[in-house]
């Protein structure tokens, strides 16, 4: 099973937070797949440098070594936001524009998405992962 990692789980990664570091172990020992989104890629090193995080930004290249980079090359991709932001609209709510286009990518490339966004359990058709649970 494939992961997509959002932006807010590298916070955690970061801090070395027990549960989130244990299960991406886990995961990429039993030969999963874990991939990031150029969104959170552009999201976490924006934050990074705004904050001039030397240690975490160190940390940030290393992980990008060992974990692919999904970009937004896929027009799929691109319809499957339209249907989630309308959805939202529908319903009388709103989301993220990036928090859109990440749950698109998870959708159409069939992964599963790692994330701690309450927003996210609202999207249909994704399978959602919060692995700061221990029973994630």
């Amino acid at each position: 099973m494939p992961y997509l990692l959002d932006t807010n789980i590298f916070s955690y990664i970061f801090k070395k937070n027990e549960n989130v570091n244990k299960k991406l172990r886990e995961v990429t020992l039993t030969g999963n797949e874990v991939f990031t989104s150029c969104i959170t890629y552009y999201e976490v090193k924006r934050g990074l440098l705004a904050v001039n995080a030397t240690k975490q930004l160190a940390d940030f290249h290393q992980f990008f070594t060992d974990y692919e980079v999904l970009f937004l090359d896929d027009s799929d991709i691109i319809e499957q936001a339209y249907k989630i932001q309308a959805d939202f609209k529908i319903r009388g709510s709103s989301i993220q524009d990036t928090t859109v286009l990440i749950a698109a990518t998870a959708i159409t490339l069939d992964l599963v998405l790692v994330s701690n966004n309450s927003d996210l359990l609202k999207v249909e058709g994704l399978s959602l992962e919060n692995w700061l649970q221990t029973d994630s």
